[in-house]
């Protein structure tokens, strides 16, 4: 049967092409290589060009780490990879870690990429991708939460070199403020009144006398 096909495949080729078979497979191959050598110069060039590039990248070795110190959360959105100059870094629980050496997970394009410049305890914990559990703030967690963020955190701990922490900022209200210059103002005020008090209890003394 199969011999049957290739006979009759054969006479088609022959009839239709006016070659023979083993001429047409070879213009066929000969068509296709000349094919591929065009699209990879020209079509395809741009696209190579970028993966070599990105290659060498990741080839090229990482600077050492360089410790930021104690930095704010909006400083911190500096390091997130969009100026390649600057070093890759990610916060969990206020420490802040240099992850320059998985760029392509968490620098631009990548699938966690969202995560750096951040302190992204509460996402990590959570798996989860939305903007408002980019944060640091992990209350309200669950036990197993907690547990998952544990993990990632010693994750870093062993992987990535620690360079910061993430500054604390103090809330100050307006009210403590505003209660305690009440309150000197009311000290202020009652001090007058205090001297005159004493003033009138000794003229009240002398003139008993």
């Amino acid at each position: 049967m199969g011999l049957q096909l290739w006979e009759t495949l054969k006479e088609e080729i022959t009839a239709y092409t006016g070659l023979s078979p083993a001429t047409f497979f070879t213009v066929v191959a000969l068509l296709w290589a000349i094919y591929y050598v065009v699209t990879g110069l020209f079509g395809l060039s741009d696209d190579h060009h970028q993966r070599s590039r990105a290659f060498e990248e990741q080839m090229e070795p990482l600077p050492p780490p360089v410790q930021v110190g104690e930095i704010s959360e909006e400083e911190l959105k500096q390091y997130d990879g969009s100026d390649p100059k600057k070093p890759l870094l990610m916060a969990i629980k206020g420490q802040i870690y240099d992850v320059s050496q998985s760029r392509m997970f968490y620098g631009p394009g990548g699938p966690y990429a969202l995560f750096a410049g951040k302190d992204a305890s509460r996402a990590l914990a959570k798996m989860s991708f939305e903007e408002q559990d980019l944060t640091g703030d992990i209350s309200g967690l669950g036990p197993f939460e907690l547990d998952a963020l544990q993990d990632w955190e010693y994750k870093f701990m062993s992987k990535y070199v620690k360079v910061g922490t993430i500054k604390k900022t103090v809330a100050v209200t307006g009210g403590d403020n505003g209660n305690g210059e009440a309150l000197g103002t009311t000290e202020g005020d009652a001090k007058p009144a205090e001297d005159g008090s004493s003033q009138n209890a000794v003229a009240g003394t002398d003139a008993e006398e």
